[in-house]
């Protein structure tokens, strides 16, 4: 039967057509009015390759108006699902040229601008969209694309707009559940998501709740609320809500029923970039490198539209690893429920480099490929103020490192042990005349870090922190961190695993105003932990350098039960892999602490170095 919808424009067809200038017997307008109707069909819902040319002749056949512009936002979700993100933008960007007070195709084409990873012009069409119509729709679109961002507060406003403007939406509370997931608040997360699912019992809101007990630890539940999203989902949903039990599955061990999961998604989708990149992992970590490696090789040839949790680059980072010809490092699988919010069982490092250095003809060809590498790696455990709790194992941490970088190479390793503010300032004011005449220049901190008024420290062991303090005066900015290394030849480097949060509330200040930096801690845990916020902010660079989190801004690094924390033990036996460029190394860290983490941690990278020249902590043998 043909769709209503088909027959008016079919109907407006006959009005336009040209042909229409001579006369038509019924019968002539009877074809005429089938073709058409099937051709709305094709252009609608045949595959993506088919819709196009179904809508191109009927873009082709209808004078300028609305009906145009619906035919231009057809072809344009067509060819943006076969990932050709610029014509889906530039069809787009016809439709609303042709009906300019249109705030769905403005809504509509900001999906085509993230496609592209251009958030910036997502969220302007959006905003644009929303004076045209400020309706509860269009704040929720803003507001998932600035949660995508980062940009959590903005978030979090156009979500409390939209609840304002229509309290049943769904979407607006699964979207303001999973900011407060990303800000560490789970109680509300749980909350916003239980409202979601009582307004709508939709697929993607129980895949919202499961990632936030994944989030929490409780793994067992997580699966059960994917479970869910599995049974009621659609064959739009049912892909991506596979490959994500699927993930759950790995971390928790059960590799055959992850891989189930992953292939059924991939019979559904068979270029599903995370399907493929999920099912890779889950191969590796059998030790079916041959399966594991074709998996990697797919997901990097997908065409799939955009990058899913960075799919992509997972797979091309696995691919270098193989090729180093250096097997992966164990991941003992993570346990089905963490004994607190910043609780991770850590196993010890396995990493030969560190009694085992480097040969002496390797290290003379790195010095002659890579030039001159210079190394600050600072340990704070025990400080002096009550209001921060010593810690474990940020000096195992730094001794590692340290221990890494001399045996890799590096010709000046100054390693600082619970260090005072005046002892990092001249470290730092050392380093910054040293590294002048390197090539590179790293510096690694690990301790605790704060987070005032935009501004991110790292804290020496003797800074006085509390009420009516001046950070300034107590801590070492990120700043003066980077203007340290800024004098590098080839990389400047930073890294920070000082992403943690303390089990404790304490007020600083910054300048004249006082800010409040709250734990999203468990007092309970007894595991101490690093940060005294919801993590470090997110930082600009600039030039070849580079900045990496243990956890990326906004998030809390885990601090382990082991003598390290996850991120120390992942940076420590990826760095030393041969071949491996400096970009897929970190990416190899950043998966590693996933994996172990269960995806409650994700490292995050700031930065990008010259892509003229490749650069190694190992060269290839």
């Amino acid at each position: 039967m043909v769709p209503k919808a088909a027959k008016a424009l079919a109907a407006l067809y006959l009005l336009f057509a040209p042909s229409l200038a001579i006369a038509q017997t019924s019968e002539d307008q009877r074809l005429n009015h089938d073709r058409l109707s099937r051709e709305e069909r094709q252009c609608r819902a045949f595959p993506p390759a088919q819709s196009i040319e179904a809508c191109t002749r009927l873009i082709d056949k209808t004078p300028d108006g609305i009906e145009r512009a619906g035919y231009y936002t057809r072809r344009g979700f067509s060819h943006g699902r076969l990932g050709d993100c610029d014509s889906a933008i530039a069809d787009y960007g016809e439709a609303i040229r042709l009906a300019p007070s249109n705030d769905h195709y403005l809504a509509r084409s900001h999906q085509w601008a993230a496609c592209k990873g251009d958030l910036d012009r997502a969220i302007a069409d959006l905003t644009e969209a929303i004076r045209i119509q400020p309706d509860a729709y269009n704040h929720v679109l803003r507001g998932e694309r600035l949660a995508m961002k980062g940009d959590l507060a903005r978030a979090a406003a156009d979500f409390d707009r939209a609840i304002r403007i229509d309290p049943k939406s769904a979407r607006a509370f699964d979207g303001r559940g999973l900011v407060w997931r990303d800000r560490g608040d789970f109680k509300r997360a749980l909350a916003d998501l239980d409202t979601a699912i009582q307004l709508e019992s939709e697929s993607s809101h129980y895949a919202s709740r499961g990632s936030v007990w994944r989030a929490m630890g409780d793994l067992t539940r997580a699966l059960a609320d994917q479970d869910k999203a599995v049974e009621i989902g659609t064959d739009q949903t049912l892909p991506l809500s596979l490959a994500r039990r699927g993930d759950t599955l790995r971390y928790m061990g059960n590799y055959p029923r992850a891989l189930t999961d992953y292939d059924k998604a991939l019979e559904m989708a068979p270029t599903f970039i995370v399907a493929l990149t999920g099912r890779g992992l889950t191969y590796e970590k059998m030790g079916d490198a041959e399966r594991a490696r074709a998996d990697f090789a797919k997901a990097v040839e997908s065409r799939w539209t955009g990058d899913v949790d960075g799919a992509r680059e997972t797979a091309r980072a696995r691919l270098a690893s193989f090729d180093s010809g250096q097997a992966p490092p164990p991941i003992p699988a993570a346990p089905s429920k963490a004994a607190g919010l910043t609780s991770i069982p850590t196993p010890a490092i396995a990493a030969p480099i560190l009694t085992k250095p480097l040969p002496a003809e390797q290290v003379q060809a790195m010095a002659a490929s890579q030039g001159r590498r210079i190394a600050l790696v600072i340990g704070n455990t025990t400080y002096m103020n009550k209001n921060m709790p010593s810690l474990i194992n940020p000096r195992n941490d730094a001794e590692a490192v340290a221990t890494l970088f001399r045996n890799i190479g590096f010709q000046s390793v100054t390693l600082l042990v619970n260090a005072s503010r005046p002892r990092l300032i001249d470290a730092l004011r050392t380093m910054q005349a040293q590294a002048k005449t390197a090539d590179w220049a790293v510096v690694y901190y690990a301790g605790h870090g704060i987070e005032v008024n935009g501004v991110n420290y790292m804290v020496p062991v003797d800074a006085n922190v509390g009420p009516g303090r001046d950070m300034r005066a107590e801590g070492i900015s990120l700043d003066e961190v980077m203007t340290s290394v800024d004098g590098a030849r080839k990389i400047k480097l930073v890294i920070l695993d000082a992403c943690r949060d303390n089990p404790f509330a304490v007020t600083v200040s910054a300048t004249a105003t006082q800010a409040q930096v709250a734990s999203a801690g468990t007092p309970d845990s007894g595991i101490a932990t690093r940060s005294a916020g919801r993590g470090l902010g997110e930082v600009k660079v600039s030039g070849a350098s580079l900045v990496v989190y243990a956890a990326k801004h906004g998030q809390t690094a885990l601090d382990g039960e082991g003598e390290n924390s996850p991120f120390a033990i992942a940076l420590v036996q990826r760095l030393a892999t041969p071949g491996v460029e400096i970009n897929k190394i970190f990416r190899l860290v950043r998966d590693d602490v996933m994996e172990a983490t269960a995806g409650r941690q994700e490292p995050f990278t700031y930065g990008s170095l010259p892509g003229r020249e490749d650069f190694f902590f190992v060269a290839a043998k």
